[in-house]
């Protein structure tokens, strides 16, 4: 019986300018102008592009908003955009990147047709201090925790290669585990000459290592292998689905293009795995 692999699909639906210091994002003012900036893209570009990636087979599609937090008016935004989104692709599973929020704006969301929240927590507690100034491990940990507690699904993962330590990477792993989300995205760091950060992509086999000790910790979770994946895997990639990859980020990312829907769907029929559905398939039940 074929593997099924989940296809989720991004809309940076407000980006850039963002008063935060992660050394990762080049959505930080802190390293200029390096991504483009706009607030609340419209919603009739958002709709096309959810219908458009859920013909090649996207079964979730994520909001996501540059900045610290989901404040009243992001959160009136995001909310119209998601019942919007229902109304027209009632089998889609909407999940929101807003950044830190309380159970309040969450319920919200939820009530308007989110059905699932994205907050990594990036890097190992002992790490984060060597990537983030400007908010907390704690604050993100708290948001993940209040995701839980109103009853949304968690999307919970982190990035590798921000200069952790193997010993760090299981840290990491650990925390995420104890949350035990949904769904757990795992990025590798894309280099830019405007971050602070060493300019090196990671090596093949020390990513796949990656791979192998998150499947190791997050038995329980839909493992997705986001940003990065064609940057670090190239053309082949059969070894990161039989390493225990379920989900695959369909399309473009936040500030960084994707490989052409056709040609992921073309890659993973050569591989004789199956594009599943994160609504109707009974592990992935709403």
């Amino acid at each position: 019986m074929a593997k099924k692999i989940y296809l989720c699909s991004i809309s940076n639906v407000s980006s850039g300018a963002c008063k935060e210091d992660c050394v990762y994002c080049t959505q930080s003012i802190k390293y200029g102008k390096n991504s483009e900036i706009y607030k609340n893209k419209p919603k009739e570009v958002v709709l096309k592009e959810t219908i458009s990636l859920a013909k090649f087979g996207a079964s979730g599609f994520c909001l996501v908003t540059s900045g610290l937090g989901l404040d009243s008016a992001k959160c009136e935004y995001i909310a119209s955009l998601a019942s919007d989104i229902k109304r027209k692709l009632p089998n889609m599973l909407l999940i929101a990147c807003c950044g830190i929020a309380t159970k309040e704006s969450l319920k919200y969301l939820k009530q308007n047709g989110i059905d699932s929240y994205n907050h990594n927590l990036e890097t190992a507690k002992s790490n984060f201090k060597n990537i983030c100034t400007t908010h907390s491990f704690e604050d993100r940990l708290n948001t993940c925790e209040n995701v839980l507690s109103i009853g949304l699904k968690l999307c919970s993962g982190g990035i590798f290669g921000l200069g952790e330590s193997r010993k760090q990477r299981i840290e990491l792993l650990k925390t995420i585990k104890s949350l035990n989300p949904h769904s757990s995205p795992i990025n590798f760091y894309i280099p830019n000459p405007a971050l602070p950060l060493e300019p090196k992509i990671m090596d093949r086999n020390e990513a796949l290592e990656c791979i192998i000790l998150a499947r190791e910790f997050l038995r329980n979770s839909i493992l997705m292998l986001a940003g990065g994946r064609e940057v670090v895997f190239g053309k082949e990639q059969k070894d990161i689905f039989e390493n225990g990859i379920d989900a695959i980020v369909l399309g473009n990312y936040l500030t960084t293009n994707g490989d052409l829907p056709l040609r992921d769907l073309e890659m993973l029929k050569n591989y004789n795995l199956k594009i599943g559905n994160l609504i109707s398939d009974r592990k992935c039940a709403v």
